[in-house]
């Protein structure tokens, strides 16, 4: 009689301990999933920017020949972008051409004949309302990064999230310098 009563203790203890870990397991992968689906959204306003970018570029290229190098680093910028495998290296290539973007619309403001025109005018306006898309998107995906973080990294499911390989997720941070409003030169040489 007893040893059955230890053996149902033990399939009781067991049997939670299953209920548990499949539990445990499947908030984790809820909170990923709610990652990547936020990620998805972030996604979703750089795909805008990224559209909306070439159309500002080409409106305002024929004025700035001399800023050339202003419009490299965007087509570079994309081009990383497109290119980037992980969401690491997707926040980086967007720090970037957000970096070359504050520039461009610097360069923008300082042409009066620009922000006269009608097509510049409206581009410039659609971009800022993508940008403040684009923030509220990444501010969105940081919180849910932090409680999908902060849940790997509790006790006892930091235990799980080792066994089934959940990681932490990057946050969007402030780029290195974003402190210091960028310095445009608008001289043309003349030597």
């Amino acid at each position: 009689m007893k040893t059955n009563q230890i053996l149902l203790g033990l399939g009781g203890i067991a049997l939670f301990a299953v209920v548990w870990l499949v539990g445990a397991y499947n908030g984790l992968v809820q909170k990923d999933q709610a990652v990547d689906g936020q990620w998805a959204q972030v996604e979703t306003s750089y795909q805008r920017r990224f559209d909306l970018i070439p159309s500002l570029v080409e409106s305002t290229k024929g004025i700035f020949e001399q800023e050339q190098e202003v419009f490299g680093t965007i087509a570079e910028a994309r081009q990383g972008y497109a290119g980037a495998q992980t969401q690491e290296e997707q926040v980086e290539a967007a720090n970037n051409l957000e970096s070359a973007i504050s520039r461009l619309l610097v360069i923008v403001e300082n042409y009066p004949e620009l922000t006269s025109n009608e097509t510049v005018l409206s581009l410039m306006d659609e971009l800022a309302g993508t940008e403040n898309r684009i923030n509220v998107e990444r501010r969105n995906y940081n919180d849910v990064a932090r409680d999908y973080n902060t849940h790997v990294k509790s006790v006892p499911t930091v235990f799980i999230a080792g066994m089934f390989g959940f990681a932490d997720k990057p946050y969007f941070e402030a780029a290195a310098g974003a402190e210091v409003a960028p310095e445009v030169d608008l001289s043309v040489d003349e030597n």
